[in-house]
């Protein structure tokens, strides 16, 4: 049995129908998380599907869009949960799950880099799971400062990666967090 699960927050279509979408990191973006999605299925560990819903706009229900997004490998979610916060761990009853089925480790991937995946992972690593962020399996868009600069795709990956690592989790390539899923010791 396997004492690590991959959380695979909101890569979900909704996201396309924002204004802020952007499609030059997808494809990467995709490759990494189908790369991901492949190992953990190869090594029995199970992946848990986050989706985030809101009530209106392209994250409700009834937009359709609430749905894997397009490119995305199909797999068995052992669970999925639908959030409505940015932690994938307020109200959705993923923690209970997660404790119920002896996971002590969890790998981090989706969208937002920033946002949902970074407070995903701060929230984890303060309720005591070790957390591996796959920082090349998530995604995020350009976004402007408030001081008006523009504020790259990169340079949000690189400050989540500053402030993740080493204080709320180990960073991780793919095959570096696949490795990890299967070690017989927990930090």
């Amino acid at each position: 049995m396997s004492h690590t699960a991959l959380l695979l927050i909101d890569v979900q279509q909704s996201f396309v129908h924002r204004p802020y979408w952007s499609a030059a990191d997808v494809p990467a973006f995709l490759d990494e998380t189908n790369a991901l999605i492949a190992g953990a299925v190869a090594r029995g560990v199970p992946i848990v599907r986050v989706l985030h819903v809101e009530d209106d706009g392209a994250f409700s229900r009834a937009s359709g869009h609430v749905r894997p997004l397009d490119g995305l490998a199909p797999f068995d979610a052992a669970a999925t949960f639908e959030k409505h916060r940015h932690s994938a761990l307020v109200g959705t009853g993923l923690a209970v799950w997660l404790h119920q089925h002896g996971i002590r480790r969890l790998m981090i991937a989706g969208i937002r880099t920033e946002q949902c995946c970074e407070t995903t992972a701060r929230h984890a690593s303060d309720e005591g799971w070790a957390v591996d962020y796959v920082t090349e399996a998530t995604l995020t868009f350009d976004m402007t400062t408030p001081s008006g600069e523009r504020l790259a795709a990169a340079q949000i990956r690189e400050r989540t990666a500053t402030v993740l690592a080493g204080r709320f989790a180990t960073l991780c390539t793919v095959p570096e967090a696949l490795q990890r899923s299967t070690a017989t010791t927990m930090p």
